[in-house]
């Protein structure tokens, strides 16, 4: 079904629709790899348990704990792709809806083309001449709404891709650092037949280490170089247009940004649009399929309570 959707996509999409097909993929492995890697960490403490040597029991345990939050910051970093492929989908929607007026005038100019040869003194030649005007009149228009669309969405897709990358490489350094510290409690002294390492003494120190670890997570800030954005002024059908709110509003200002705290949310979920200045509830200027339109409409309806980190065993 998928690739029959691919083949009825009109040529100006057809490479943007399997950019956004393959990053759904991206995003299916991102997710099975979360899925795994708690299952590795749930086997870690369940093996180190089955050694009956505390040390490695206690600090395998702590390991698995650190290693599930890793698959989590995975499994929020796949949501974030989500959200940037929504964005993708919105310049795919916009060259699909150009592709009718590209070749519409395609069209008329064939004809126009066909009977010069075959009928130089038709008088239809002018009809059409006139309805070829009016034509590329109309892909004027849609054209310049494609390349607004395009160079707004472009950028804010990729900030959103980028920003969610650096969110999740840097929660996962500090959990790695944090769990490097665990492997410093094992005495890896080598011992003689019928000699025994001492009793574990770093309780305490791991359990430390755990809440160090959840502590830094819970005071993450990301900080990002701001992606500028000058489309504050984009009006009604993607064209250049006044602020929204009418006569007396407060002017935009020449370049906006988007803005630097994207990714930052602490239950992980990514704001639709990153544009200061823009109005959430307003209609997008760009088409919108029937199911994203709802989409849209249910995640705005939607209220979510960021949640505190908080660490759970794995056993």
């Amino acid at each position: 079904m998928a690739s029959l959707r691919g083949t009825q996509q009109p040529e100006l999409s057809k490479k943007l629709y399997k950019i956004i097909k393959t990053e759904n993929h991206v995003i299916g492995a991102h997710e099975a790899a979360a899925r795994e890697r708690v299952g590795v960490a749930r086997q870690l403490s369940e093996w180190g348990e089955a050694t009956e040597d505390e040390t490695i029991s206690e600090v395998s345990d702590k390991l698995g704990v650190l290693m599930a939050e890793i698959a989590e910051q995975e499994d929020l970093y796949a949501q974030a792709l989500e959200d940037y492929r929504g964005v993708l989908k919105q310049i795919r929607n916009t060259e699909s809806s150009v592709q009718p007026s590209r070749d519409h005038k395609a069209k008329i100019s064939d004809e126009i083309a066909k009977l010069k040869y075959k009928e130089p003194q038709s008088t239809k030649i002018v009809q059409l001449e006139q309805e070829l005007v009016r034509a590329e009149a109309q892909s004027l228009v849609a054209e310049a709404q494609l390349t607004n669309i395009t160079r707004q969405k472009f950028k804010e897709a990729y900030d959103h891709h980028f920003a969610a990358t650096i969110e999740r490489a840097e929660k996962q350094i500090i959990l790695a650092k944090h769990a490097r510290r665990l492997l410093n409690l094992v005495d890896d002294t080598p011992v003689v037949p019928g000699d025994l390492h001492p009793p574990f003494a770093g309780t305490e120190e791991a359990r430390q280490v755990l809440n160090d670890a959840e502590d830094d997570l819970r005071n993450y800030e990301l900080h990002v170089e701001p992606i500028h954005s000058n489309s504050g002024n984009l009006g009604v059908g993607a064209m250049p247009g006044a602020p929204t709110g009418g006569i007396g509003a407060a002017p935009v200002q020449d370049t906006t940004q988007y803005r630097d705290n994207v990714g930052t949310v602490e239950d992980g979920r990514y704001a639709e649009s990153s544009v200061q200045g823009t109005d959430a509830g307003s209609q997008p200027p760009y088409p919108v399929s029937e199911a994203e339109r709802l989409e849209q409409q249910q995640a705005t309806e939607q209220i979510t309570q960021p949640q505190p980190t908080a660490f759970q065993h794995v056993a």
